[in-house]
């Protein structure tokens, strides 16, 4: 736990904040802790959808094999919104820690099921099915995840809202750098066949071992004082859909960019590979560096926003995505090398950190606290499973639609755009 306070305290003193009180601390790293791991175990199948294809959804031609996995990737993601509905009511009727540790469970369920179901060719369709299956376990469970853990963030401190908040995307980059440097040392030490025979499987089990110390750690996080001050809602996803309507609206156009920066990071190794023709370990090592700055930057950024706004950088970002993603691509695809790569990623790794940095507080902010949970959960469950769950499939449907590789700017350059205009709704409404 004394490694995730650390970063914790080391951010917030360049940002020239006072050291945060040691209950607060502690909350905060015990919530990071177990949402890392939590999504640790969501983006590890994205780092190998190529094998899962191969093994899974076997077919004469590979482009539709690959579909099909990143197609499951995805499917999954239309399980988030039942999750955020239910977890997220949880949270708001029962409270934030018991809906926490109830998503963890489930996500370790999950993780175990993978691990352990055999291939398409030992079972033939209840492969694929089982897969399925436990991937629908990982998407309900992430849904209910997100809107709990960001609500007590949230929750800690509201004059450091921007900086506490911030660690819910913060620990999301460092379940990448986990999941990353995990794959990265697997095409290290063990050869391509091994990987695909058994390999591929250890994450998983990792992530199935390692989740009762999330769950261990989370029994000492306390209800946030919001919560116990405001009292419970009986009816929350009534309330919202009456009374907050269009803050609902500007939160899932908000998502909208964010979440399909992320999974555009999360596919950029597997388009290096297939696309580019450079190797998976390299490739990986870009992931490891975008995760990286995402879990050191995004706090830095987050507690910007607490003193000049939770708007202006954001802005910034979008705009520097609209704008660089179409070239950056372009430079890489001409004569594309691990260094190249490196430095896309990058860059884009900076940029969404700016933009994810303040948009946790921005959100919770856009709901009463009565509502907060499900408020948050809805928003970002829906606004995934919609734009960003399928981020990976649209990439790949757009270059072999176009045979273009730069397709992928397209999808990013609409994301930017639908953030901009949330980011100026958000404004409108007096949330600067």
């Amino acid at each position: 736990m004394e490694l995730a306070i650390n970063p914790l305290k080391q951010s917030a003193a360049i940002a020239g904040w006072p050291d945060q009180t040691s209950q607060q601390a502690r909350v905060i790293a015990a919530v990071s802790i177990g949402n890392a791991l939590e999504w640790f175990d969501f983006v590890i199948y994205g780092y190998f959808a190529a094998i899962i294809a191969r093994l899974f959804f076997p077919s004469a031609d590979p482009a539709a094999s690959l579909l099909l996995a990143f197609a499951s990737f995805g499917i999954t993601f239309l399980a988030r919104p039942l999750g955020a509905i239910v977890i997220g009511r949880y949270a708001d009727r029962i409270g934030r820690k018991a809906a926490l540790q109830l998503s963890l469970v489930l996500m370790m369920m999950g993780s175990l099921t993978i691990a352990v179901v055999p291939v398409y060719e030992t079972i033939g369709f209840g492969a694929p099915a089982i897969m399925l299956l436990a991937r629908t376990l990982q998407g309900f469970s992430v849904g209910g995840e997100f809107g709990s853990a960001t609500a007590i963030f949230a929750e800690q401190n509201p004059r450091r809202r921007g900086f506490y908040a911030s660690w819910q995307f913060a620990s999301q980059g460092l379940a990448a750098v986990l999941a990353t440097g995990f794959g990265a040392a697997m095409t290290s030490l063990l050869s391509p066949e091994q990987i695909g025979d058994w390999g591929w499987r250890l994450p998983f089990f990792f992530g199935a071992i390692i989740g009762p110390v999330g769950i261990y750690i989370r029994r000492y996080v306390s209800e946030t004082p919001d919560f116990k001050s405001q009292g419970t809602s009986h009816a929350p996803l009534q309330t919202l859909i009456a009374d907050s309507k269009e803050p609902f609206f500007v939160a899932l156009g908000l998502v909208m960019c964010g979440t399909v920066a992320v999974y555009t990071i999360i596919f950029m190794p597997t388009y290096a590979v297939r696309h580019l023709s450079l190797s998976m370990s390299n490739s990986l090592a870009s992931g490891l560096i975008a995760g990286t700055l995402h879990f050191v930057f995004i706090p830095m950024f987050g507690a910007w926003s607490d003193r000049i706004g939770r708007t202006p950088v954001s802005i910034v970002a979008a705009i520097a995505i609209l704008l660089g993603i179409y070239p950056a691509l372009a430079w890489l695809s001409i004569e594309p090398t691990i260094a190249k790569l490196l430095i896309v990623q990058g860059l884009f790794g900076i940029a969404t950190a700016a933009y994810l940095g303040s948009l946790p507080a921005l959100m919770a902010e856009l709901f009463d606290t009565k509502v907060r949970g499900t408020g948050l959960s809805v928003s970002y469950a829906i606004g995934v499973a919609i734009f960003g769950g399928f981020a990976p499939f649209i990439h790949e449907w757009l270059i072999g639609a176009t045979g273009n590789v730069i397709a992928p700017s397209y999808y990013l350059i609409f994301s930017a755009v639908i953030g901009l205009a949330a980011l100026c709704n958000a404004r409108r409404l007096g949330h600067t």
